[in-house]
């Protein structure tokens, strides 16, 4: 479906200073977004209102040559302060938020396939006295169920112009506009219906009141068939909301979606990677050696591939997501969910982000968006990372070839049991936050159930878009920042290269004269790997790998170890690369079996092995449960708006890692 033109409209209105805002207002699931994508298209933006964490969109649009302002606020039952996003909804339309003006007009959606329940969100609205325009949206919807409502007695009843539309068509959109446009024009103040009038007198009365004024409205204006339902959405919940069968088919839903997700982000993924490799061998073969070359290259390269490489599967997501919210499937899977995840202290609605925390946390934590209540959606990001992500599976794969090569059935079962130690962790960990600083019962799931509709194609597209553009613009800045600041820890201070590093490069020159140049290139190659091993033990990382040996030795680690532990906090699959570089195995052959082979003759300075059964389970466990990922944190802290949040999800994950880790390493040390 194309933007509506609405430029066209013959509406005379006179110039106003500045730009006109309106506020877009209704409760979720009533088209808002829909009718926003429409206005807007794609010259909207996402940003927090000020001071809080709750997100608001805001565009523009043009109609009848006068350019207005289009804010989108949170989808909402009521103004009352139950909720974050109530409460900051409420600010915006009073001008309470600093630096943000009140608005000057309110478009109003009501559904008309349940216009007595949005009259409740309808009689708080009109009480503030801004000019108002009520869209009664999926008009298309009401009338395939048989429902007439008549917009002339509703806007008697409402003191304000209603208009029929079908934001999903777009019928009514310029009608709409047109309305606003004359309402923006006129100077007659908003007249606030009698009834409602003798309802705000009160001050504060029960929302009795309100229900009562919502049912008397809705039945003056609104004609229903006898025994009217939607049969195909009264068929569908048979088995969609059945207590077994609901399950069933939710968990083959779901298997789909994330499978469609690995399946479509792994080709954009894999190019992505394969682009930044490219140009920066390119911009390696190009320029000459130096720090510069390799700042470009191993930094910001390679930093900004790092944070591309996520970007298939966060749009993918929220793209697959907002067709799911768009069928109204959504609303029932939460409450499928709900019964399960409260037994530990979490909501219905925080089983979706958790799921998909096994592609990538990052998406992860944002997708816990959907989740209403501020205490049950901390919990759901504090422990979202302890679930396996993509980014543990080299981890993974390292070690279990270190530690069954050749056997593909313990292989697997070791895959198995490091899923099922984050799963029974994460479960672990909110029910521990449930009884101590998050205390409280999570909230109850009290949602609608919206009939099923065709998804919006372009309304998904649009919201993939937008979620992709604000990762890009938000985190990507930080993580980029934090690549390079990790590449010159890794790289400075510069020492000479070592003796004996030198004398092997001596040996190959000789060699190299005798024309033995098999050997001359071997011994070249271990020189190198001696001077690079010589250098990294002696920068910023080295030297803290070597502080942290004492603390990391219970567990098994060297310092080695410890370097890789460090390098990982800017990916968790760096410390593979990095372990490549210390045992004689540079990463340029790509030849993994060199690397496990090496690491199986490594050896501490006594001559007893580094990489003992008991230290790769240890490493396996660690690694199963610590916070290693710095950008996971980025996007943690913009999701909570506060530091807090990251710092004790990272301290109590580290604590649970190196704890889990001691006693994996101690127990198995003494029985294998």
């Amino acid at each position: 479906m194309t933007r509506i033109a609405l430029d066209v409209l013959d509406v005379q209105s006179p110039p106003k200073q500045g730009r006109v805002s309106i506020a877009l207002v209704g409760n979720p699931n009533s088209g808002k977004t829909t009718l926003f994508n429409i206005l807007t298209g794609l010259r909207a933006h996402t940003a927090n209102i000020a001071g809080t964490t709750v997100e608001q969109r805001r565009g523009k649009f043009r109609v009848g040559g006068q350019d207005l302002a289009l804010i989108d606020l949170p989808g909402m039952y009521s103004l009352s302060d139950t909720s974050p996003e109530q409460k900051a909804a409420r600010q915006a339309l009073m001008g309470e938020v600093p630096g943000q003006p009140a608005p000057d007009a309110i478009i109003l959606l009501l559904d008309a396939t349940n216009i007595q329940r949005n009259l409740l969100l309808a009689s708080q609205v009109l009480e503030l006295g801004l000019p108002t325009v009520v869209a009664l949206n999926m008009c298309d919807l009401a009338r395939r169920a048989g429902i007439h409502i008549d917009t002339d007695k509703l806007a008697r009843s409402l003191g304000c112009p209603v208009v029929a539309t079908s934001a999903r068509l777009g019928e009514g959109v310029p009608e709409l506009c047109g309305a606003l446009t004359e309402r923006l024009a006129s100077d007659q103040a908003h007249r606030l219906p009698k009834a409602l009038s003798a309802c705000a007198a009160c001050g504060g009365c029960p929302f009795t009141a309100r229900f009562n004024w919502a049912e008397q409205v809705d039945n003056h204006c609104t004609q229903r068939p006898t025994g009217d339902h939607d049969r195909f959405t009264e068929t569908a919940d048979r088995v969609l909301t059945h207590p077994v069968l609901g399950i069933l088919s939710f968990l083959g839903i779901m298997l789909v979606l994330f499978g469609l997700i690995f399946a479509m982000a792994d080709y954009p993924s894999h190019a992505i990677e394969w682009t930044f490799s490219a140009v920066g061998a390119w911009v390696w073969d190009a320029m000459p050696p130096g720090d510069l070359r390799a700042l470009l290259v191993d930094g910001i390269i390679a930093g900004v591939g790092g944070v591309l490489v996520f970007l298939p599967q966060i749009c993918l997501l929220f793209f697959f997501l907002s067709l799911l919210e768009g069928t109204g499937y959504l609303a029932r899977a939460a409450v499928l969910t709900d019964r399960l995840m409260r037994r530990v202290g979490l909501p219905g609605a925080a089983f979706v982000p958790l799921l998909s925390a096994h592609a990538c946390a990052i998406p992860a934590i944002m997708a816990s968006r959907i989740i209403e209540n501020r205490r049950d959606r901390l919990v759901t990001i504090l422990i979202a990372p302890l679930l396996t992500c993509s980014a543990r599976l080299p981890v993974y794969t390292m070690l279990t070839a270190l530690l069954v090569p050749s056997q593909p059935i313990k292989a697997a079962l070791i895959f198995v049991s490091a899923y099922s130690l984050g799963i029974a962790a994460a479960l672990l960990v909110a029910l521990a936050l449930n009884r101590s600083i998050l205390k409280g019962r999570p909230c109850p799931l009290l949602i609608e159930l919206p009939g099923y509709k065709r998804p919006n194609f372009r309304n998904a597209a649009l919201s993939m878009i937008d979620r992709g553009r604000l990762f890009l613009t938000k985190a990507g800045t930080v993580i980029l920042i934090v690549s390079i600041g990790l590449w010159a820890s890794a790289t400075y201070p510069k020492t000479p290269p070592p003796a004996k590093a030198l004398a092997l490069q001596q040996q190959a020159e000789q060699l190299q004269t005798t024309g033995q140049d098999a050997q001359a290139t071997q011994l070249r190659q271990q020189a190198q790997s001696l001077t690079t091993e010589h250098q990294l033990s002696h920068t910023l990382a080295g030297k803290l790998g070597h502080t942290i040996e004492p603390a990391i030795k219970p567990l098994g680690f060297d310092w080695r170890i410890g370097v890789g532990i460090v390098s990982s906090f800017a990916a968790r699959e760096v410390i593979v690369s990095t372990l490549s570089i210390f045992h004689n195995a540079g990463e340029d052959d790509g030849n993994k079996s060199l690397l496990y082979d090496s690491m199986r003759q490594a050896t501490r300075p006594d001559g007893t092995p580094i990489y003992t059964p008991a230290t790769c389970l240890s490493l396996l466990v660690f690694f199963v449960l610590a916070m290693q990922c710095l950008p996971t944190s980025i996007v943690a802290r913009r999701e909570t708006g506060s530091w807090k949040w990251p710092a004790l999800q990272f301290t109590y994950m580290m604590a649970l890692a190196y704890t889990a880790a001691l006693v994996t390493y101690q127990v198995t040390g003494l029985v294998v």
